[in-house]
């Protein structure tokens, strides 16, 4: 899979609302299950079906501690990206940041053809 077919299939991950909400509250702590459920105000089903997709899209990793099962993010650099992007899209609409929003890194044009 090229570099382009893995961002977008990490965006579509967390391209849903209630996901982020669960890795926002997560952050840099181990939460539990019901700790997530009270924070977000969602059901225990759906956040434990959001939860399983985010495991299985290697995103978070468990820890089991007696009958609880702990959930934390396998990288907290998806929160430094998350807050990038959150103030790209908070940047009001017309105005020119003083940086630029987006330079390609360079594992991004390896294998870059031309159009």
């Amino acid at each position: 899979m090229d570099d382009a077919h893995r961002l977008q299939y990490l965006f579509q991950t967390l391209g849903e609302a209630n996901r982020l909400k669960i890795i926002k509250f997560i952050g840099d702590k181990e939460r539990s299950v019901s700790e997530i459920v009270e924070a977000t105000h969602l059901s225990q089903p759906l956040v434990s079906h959001h939860l399983r997709i985010l495991r299985q899209r290697d995103i978070l990793e468990t820890k089991r501690n007696g009958p609880f099962i702990y959930y934390k993010l396998k990288d907290t650099k998806l929160l430094d990206a998350l807050g990038l992007f959150l103030g790209i899209a908070s940047t009001p609409k017309g105005k020119r940041t003083m940086e630029p929003m987006f330079c390609c890194p360079p594992w991004w044009r390896k294998g870059k053809k031309k159009l």
